[in-house]
């Protein structure tokens, strides 16, 4: 690998080098693809949900919650809990909820 493809390149303004909050967006966005609640990149089509899948979404975005305690700034902080709440009650939403009826797809997930 030459230096100029090197993955470890977090100059400032570097518009390739990713950052924790493209990385949660990211995990929300493919969250919200499983929700059915954005068209699937590939395809272009909004597929029904499919809850194994965000579950897992979730569970990832927790564990980077958990591992993560301590070592975020506030903004960065702020924003996974936020992911995690909407993430959490989309999923009781399109799950059926308390009435055990599915919602109308109404996400309030940041979509970038």
């Amino acid at each position: 690998m030459t230096d100029e493809t090197s993955f470890h390149d977090d100059q400032p303004g570097d518009s390739s080098a990713i950052s924790f909050v493209a990385f949660v967006l990211s995990l929300a966005h493919t969250a919200a693809v499983h929700f059915g609640d954005v068209p699937d990149p590939v395809s272009g089509e909004r597929t029904p949900p499919h809850l194994p899948a965000a579950q897992q979404m979730i569970d990832i975005l927790s564990l980077l919650d958990e591992k993560t305690r301590g070592n975020l700034t506030p903004e960065e902080r702020q924003l996974l809990e936020q992911v995690l709440f909407e993430l959490r009650m989309r999923y009781v939403q399109v799950s059926g909820g308390p009435s055990g009826e599915a919602a109308e797809p109404k996400s309030r997930i940041i979509i970038p």
